[in-house]
């Protein structure tokens, strides 16, 4: 099963490595990171960055695709050459995905149109400029479309789908040899919970600006 993950300038490393610890251990599993050319793509820090092994053109028709986010995914909203390539690769794909902003991505592909999906929560109404219908779930899996909330939320669509291909067998084992049992020191990891006024600083300041 091939699998592609989409890098490109300033995404968030999580976003790409969640996917990447989860669904990588899929039996059959055939994962690459591509980018419009090959080579190392810096992260969000600009301190790390992961190789692209082939370009977007040399795997037109992944069956998985993973689209991360990162404040790099506001100017990928109108590279063409990316829209085109997630337009294409989604009309064979067995599974479309995303990552935090990665649904923005999608969604200016016109692949969320009408359809259920989540974002960071700094970035959830932007989803309904492209006729997405957003929601504050952790994992959103509409059809053949799954969606994961901000960075961490990519482990858990991992998971998610990988229940859904391998079993929950499958996907139980992978979960407990990486040993993914969160147990934060703070309860702040939602707006919902954290305190007002840090949720207000970063909404005063949001990273995620499409205009």
């Amino acid at each position: 099963m091939k699998i592609a993950v989409v890098l490109f300038d300033r995404f968030t490393a999580l976003d790409a490595i969640g996917p990447y610890e989860t669904l990588g251990r899929l039996p059959d599993a055939d994962l690459v990171f591509v980018a419009e050319e090959r080579g190392p793509v810096r992260t969000d820090t600009g301190t790390l960055a992961l190789v692209a092994d082939k370009t977007l053109a040399e795997v037109p028709h992944p069956d998985i695709v993973v689209v991360p986010g990162g404040p790099g995914q506001t100017p990928q909203m109108e590279n063409e050459t990316l829209l085109a390539w997630l337009r294409t690769a989604d009309g064979a794909s067995t599974w479309t995905t995303s990552v935090c902003t990665g649904s923005l991505l999608l969604a200016a592909a016109g692949l969320l149109d009408g359809r259920r999906a989540t974002s960071h929560w700094l970035a959830l109404d932007f989803l309904k400029q492209f006729g997405a219908r957003p929601t504050g779930e952790r994992v959103v899996v509409d059809g053949k479309y799954v969606t994961a909330a901000g960075v961490s939320s990519g482990i858990d669509m991992g998971l998610t789908l990988l229940g859904r291909i391998a079993g929950d067998e499958h996907a139980q084992a992978v979960q407990l040899l990486t040993e993914y049992d969160p147990q934060p020191p703070y309860d702040a990891g939602s707006p919902q919970k954290a305190p007002a006024h840090l949720v207000e600083e970063f909404r005063s300041k949001s990273r995620f600006i499409l205009t």
